[in-house]
């Protein structure tokens, strides 16, 4: 089974397919296909976003789509950046300027709670639909670390593991991160799904 993943994002692309490919499934971009589709992401919640951009990729595709919407949300900043994390400080700004602008935010701030939300939309051609959400807990951490990742990962810091997302291997994050949790519940409801 293919579906198109509604991003442009080869980052997600390799995480998804990492965890689906276990299931027949085959993830590709639309650039694949031959699609380039601007969603307007109008939703108040990832979850909301994230239907939007799956729906709109099946429908240009006709094919099964799965979409994430995901975004670090930080105590102080009352859950933002949050919906907006992608685009944070402007479309001009790029991952790195995105996260400095957010520990500029911080700066001289005691409290770096934080916690990454990711969801997943998945839908198919006769209308039927998946979804699922996963979070991850941690802090931002007072400077970047770390080269592995993207978006914030150089600033995500897990105290448990003692490392930011950035650090760690892809297996690594794959097990604690919120796209492998949201991953884990899309995965085991796409199972209960392919067995009607």
């Amino acid at each position: 089974m293919k579906f198109v993943l509604a991003s442009q994002n080869p980052h997600k692309l390799k995480e998804m397919n990492d965890i689906l490919s276990a299931h027949g499934v085959e993830v590709v971009l639309e650039s694949e296909i031959g699609l380039h589709v601007e969603v307007e992401e109008t939703g108040s919640t990832f979850a909301e976003n994230a239907m939007l951009k799956a729906k709109a990729v099946m429908e240009a595709s006709g094919l099964p789509a799965i979409a994430d919407d995901s975004g670090v949300c930080v105590d102080a900043l009352n859950g933002a950046p949050g919906i907006y994390s992608a685009r944070y400080g402007g479309p001009d700004l790029n991952d790195a300027e995105r996260y400095q602008l957010l520990l500029n935010a911080l700066r001289g701030q005691t409290n770096r709670a934080a916690h990454f939300t990711s969801a997943i939309a998945c839908i198919f051609p006769n209308g039927d639909t998946i979804e699922a959400e996963g979070q991850c807990p941690g802090t931002i951490a007072f400077a970047p670390q770390g080269t592995g990742g993207f978006g914030y990962d150089p600033v995500f810091f897990l105290p448990p593991l003692r490392k930011t997302y950035a650090q760690l291997t892809p297996e690594e994050k794959a097990a604690v991160s919120h796209r492998g949790k949201a991953l884990a519940v899309f995965e085991k409801k796409l199972e209960e799904y392919l067995k009607k």
